[in-house]
């Protein structure tokens, strides 16, 4: 499937005053990214007969198709909007948005295979779905391990449209160039993160690193690079987005964080307790033991990170994240972070409609409860 087979549905979309506005616009790519998605998961099918295959596959499908957000779809549209993008070339955009969305999709699988993540989206995660359907002893093994496959398969087809949108000409070379390197940051982001995790002793800068590669680049930063390198934009403005969506992105993941631990699990759809129980080094936690002593202290060594971690004290480490200061100091932080990307942003000479675009979606990875 191809650039030019691609039905993206999109053409007339650009015209914000057609379409009733900004807010018409974004939901108009999130719904062709959604139709995209569908139909290129739609075209690839198991290679065999395998009903257990085909189980896996439908998952994958279900996962990538029914959830998410679409935060670097829109991105990248935005990003690509800003730096002068016209109508006939937007299903590229639109499609390179999709690719980022698959490759997230396999990121996705592969972080919940390393957390023993139960829940994502509000239902089960690819490999405990995945455990469930094998009638045989090792579900388990095979759940985490078929997961793994499924992940990197998502990460290929993220491959495969990223080569139709992107290939033959400066432009395009430039956005495969940025999502390249892109890959690199993300994975060395997770590293960094289960390094911290292994080593136990993540102080507030080492988390801040973590969350510079593993989620400020990755969520912010290059989505909207890449779609502006698609535009044809010059180094003066990448650099600008830069400015932008690095602490967008930091403030987007210190809220998910704190959502991790204080958020309802009704709406966020994963349990509030696997963050703890993993024993997550957060920037939130980094505070939390920095300013900890005593008896307080010894409740974070004891139960963050605990299997064995129960609601009852669960809220005892939340109270001490809340008497210490460390959720306080957290919220001010983001708030210090989106105010910088806002101020970013009113020196980005981007197009206007992409400007109050960018300003909305700060406002709700900001300030959002899920």
């Amino acid at each position: 499937m191809t650039a030019d087979t691609v039905d993206t549905s999109i053409k007339g979309i650009t015209g914000v005053g057609d379409t009733g506005g900004v807010a018409a616009v974004t939901s108009a790519v999130r719904g062709r990214v959604d139709e995209l998605l569908a139909g290129f998961l739609d075209a690839r099918r198991p290679p065999v007969g395998d009903p257990d295959v085909a189980e896996g596959y439908r998952l994958l499908r279900e996962f990538v198709v029914e959830g998410g957000k679409r935060i670097r779809p829109l991105l990248c549209y935005w990003g690509w909007r800003g730096a002068g993008g016209d109508e006939p070339h937007e299903d590229r955009a639109v499609i390179t948005g999709a690719a980022l969305e698959l490759y997230h999709a396999g990121l996705l699988i592969h972080d919940d295979v390393m957390d023993g993540s139960e829940l994502r989206r509000g239902r089960p995660t690819i490999h405990r779905g995945l455990a469930g359907t094998p009638r045989w002893e090792g579900a388990e093994a095979f759940g985490q391990s078929a997961a793994i496959l499924l992940g990197v398969l998502a990460q290929a087809w993220a491959d495969e449209l990223l080569a139709d949108a992107a290939a033959g000409d400066v432009r395009g070379r430039a956005a495969r160039e940025l999502f390249n390197r892109m890959r690199t940051e993300v994975v060395t982001g997770q590293y960094l993160d289960i390094l911290a995790h292994a080593r136990a002793d993540a102080d507030v800068e080492q988390a801040l690193t973590v969350i510079r590669y593993k989620t400020a680049r990755y969520t912010v930063e290059r989505p909207l690079q890449i779609g502006a390198a698609l535009a044809g934009a010059p180094p003066a403005l990448l650099e600008a987005y830069s400015r932008f969506g690095l602490p967008l992105g930091e403030a987007f993941q210190l809220r998910d964080d704190v959502l991790g631990v204080f958020g309802d699990p009704a709406v966020t759809g994963k349990p509030v307790l696997d963050d703890l129980r993993e024993g997550k080094r957060t920037v939130l936690m980094a505070y939390a033991y920095a300013r900890a002593r005593g008896p307080e202290r010894d409740l974070l060594r004891t139960w963050h990170g605990s299997p064995g971690l129960d609601e009852r004290r669960a809220a005892e480490l939340r109270r001490i994240i809340v008497d210490t200061g460390a959720l306080g100091e957290v919220e001010d932080l983001i708030a210090l972070r989106a105010g910088q990307a806002l101020d970013a942003l009113r020196h980005c000479a981007i197009a206007p409609e992409a400007a109050q675009a960018l300003t909305v979606l700060t406002e709700r990875l900001t300030r959002r409860v899920r």
